[in-house]
Parts: C-alpha cells; structure tokens; sequence
C-alpha cells in the first residue's frame, strides 16, 4: 500500500531524516516509535507532501507520489490526523465532520454523516450541534479520527493520537482505530508511545536519529526494544 524508500529529508542544512525505509502493506496497521525528536512526525509530514525529501521516493498504491501535493495525495486515499488534532473550534461537531468530505475524489451532495462514524465514535452522534472548541481533549480526537474517515482514505496516518487523553479514552480510541483495520481493510501508519496501543499494531519501526534501527511483528517486541524506544 506504502512504500517509502531511501527518503532523506533536511531542515535548512539540517539533516532529520536519513535513509528511511518503511512499508505498510494493505490492511494492515503499522506503528512507529522512538523517542521524542527523533523523525517521527517529519517522516509523517513527508509522507504527507507538507515536506518536500531531497532524496527518495514515496510510493502509494503502485504510484509514486514524491511531486504531488498534499491535497492531490488526500484525494489518492491517504487521510491524516496531526499532532494535536487541529479541530477547528468555531465549527460544529457536524461541520467539522463535513469538512473531510473534500478528501473524495467524487463530488459529494448528501450532508448526513454516515451511521458507520457513529458505530466507531458513538459520542459524537450526541454532539453534532456542540462546538469543537467545546469537547474534550479525547473527543476531539475522536471527531478528528471521523473527520479524516469521512475522505473513504485507503490510509489513515495518525500523529500520536493519544497524547494528552486520559486513559479509559485511549481505550476507546485504540479500539476503533483497530475495528476500522479489521472492518474496513483500511491501512494505519500511526506514530504512539502507548505500549498497549503499540502491540495492537501488526508490525513496528523503531526511530532514532532520523533513521530505521530495528523493525518486526510486534507479537515480537522485546523488552530491550521496549526500553530503548519506548520508555520515558
């Protein structure tokens, strides 16, 4: 679905990413860990066309991707959600919701939010008319999983989405985004530091100074990659 191969990308003279090889095969989740300020989230934005690698490709459902814009590439299937969500607050829960009706490639008329959002976040179906500046830091999360599942993406990217939520929340949270692998065939690349959302991944890539240094089945994550990459 993803293949992202020899990607060096640099920050001014900088050098943050070097040499990045990373696959997220189709319906399957993929989790990447590392400590903070390691690559992670440029890798991410790379992945995303918000940077532009010096060396490198991106290839996205046999198609490589490297020169197309972030739009163009949210129209191929690849939805995001960002570090700290970026809800727009003056919006409503709805409106929000509505605005990740851009992402389809076909024109949408219909402004009903279909049941299927509501099965995987049940909160929100409450909260329509509320607005987004007003939820939680976890329901707002939630509203920005549903908004970039309301694109029909093939993969979904997520930015730490469990940071700053309380737990039985990222319990929640953590069970939809695996439901919608499991129903929908859908793709997740997903950047977590939470070791119980971790192993729900199908494999992981370690990050340490902008480079790939360990990768596996998380059914095999060690206790020495656990403390090297994961532990505070």
């Amino acid at each position: 679905m993803l293949q992202v191969s020899g990607l060096n990308v640099y920050y001014g003279e900088s050098h943050i990413l070097r040499d990045v090889d990373l696959n997220v095969p189709a319906g399957e989740m993929v989790c990447l860990i590392g400590r903070n300020g390691v690559g992670k989230t440029t890798l991410l934005k790379t992945i995303m066309g918000l940077l532009k690698p010096r060396r490198g490709n991106i290839i996205f459902g046999g198609e490589s991707i490297a020169d197309k814009s972030p739009d163009k590439r949210a129209k191929l299937g690849i939805g995001y959600v960002p570090q700290g969500r970026e809800i727009i607050a003056r919006l409503t829960v709805k409106e929000n919701l509505l605005l990740g009706l851009e992402a389809r490639r076909e024109r949408v008329n219909s402004q009903e939010i279909p049941e299927e959002i509501y099965a995987l976040f049940p909160v929100l179906k409450s909260m329509l008319s509320r607005m987004g500046g007003d939820l939680s830091g976890g329901q707002q999360q939630q509203l920005a999983i549903a908004r970039a599942l309301m694109g029909r993406p093939r993969l979904l990217v997520l930015d730490e989405p469990t940071e700053g939520i309380q737990p039985s929340i990222i319990l929640e949270i953590e069970a939809a985004v695996r439901g919608i692998v499991q129903s929908t065939g859908i793709s997740v690349l997903l950047v977590e530091q939470h070791l119980h959302f971790v192993r729900q991944a199908d494999r992981y890539y370690a990050m340490q100074k902008g480079g790939i240094v360990a990768s596996g089945a998380t059914s095999e994550l060690s206790h020495d990659v656990i403390q090297r990459f994961l532990a505070v």
